[in-house]
């Protein structure tokens, strides 16, 4: 064989081992943009949703307030105690189960 056969006899898998290296990449370059777009669609979803966790906790808070709760138990028609009694449990006392 002379050197110019060898040189085509190497050609040809040097030229498939580049075309299917072309092709791994553009599939990789294709799969890690993808990955990009969800990591920062799911950063995006992330800062929403901590915006929201601050408002409902404010709301929260607002709803929770002694006042808001006083406006409550009087629509209710709750009534403040006049007079509150307690019970004296003696020491000397034990529970038991009933039979």
């Amino acid at each position: 064989m002379t050197k110019t056969n060898n040189i085509k006899i190497l050609q040809i898998p040097f030229l498939i081992l580049t075309l299917f290296c072309l092709v791994y990449y553009i599939f990789q370059v294709g799969a890690l943009s993808q990955e990009l777009y969800l990591i920062e669609d799911y950063e995006n979803r992330l800062g929403m949703l901590l915006e929201k966790n601050k408002f409902l906790d404010i709301n929260f808070s607002k709803m929770s307030s002694l006042s808001n709760i006083e406006n409550y138990l009087m629509s209710r028609n709750f009534v403040k105690p006049s007079q509150v009694k307690y019970i004296q449990i003696l020491e000397s006392s034990v529970v038991s189960k009933p039979r």
